[in-house]
């Protein structure tokens, strides 16, 4: 399973995203990620609701083996429910 999560820096959910990407691939051998700074590689909201295919307002936009499932909060209900993870916080 790989990851990948469009964010850019100062936002405190692309923090948050990250660091649970992090904890999966350290606690999973088939879990992997990449993020991808939007700022640093000249990435627009446009193109990114072009790979979602609907309007993105908002980041991280977080995509797992390359089909869009949304931000932060959708990922970390993802992770609960798919890859077993139960989070204290």
């Amino acid at each position: 399973m790989y990851a990948v999560i469009f964010g850019r820096p100062g936002c405190p959910y692309c923090v948050r995203a990250k660091e649970l990407a992090e904890k999966l691939s350290q606690d999973r051998d088939d879990f992997s990620y990449r993020y991808v700074d939007i700022q640093a590689e000249g990435i627009t909201k446009e193109d990114l609701s072009k790979s979602v295919g609907k309007p993105v307002e908002t980041v991280p936009q977080i995509f797992i083996d390359e089909k869009p499932i949304g931000g932060c909060t959708d990922f970390e209900a993802y992770a609960k429910e798919h890859l077993g993870l139960f989070q204290d916080n």
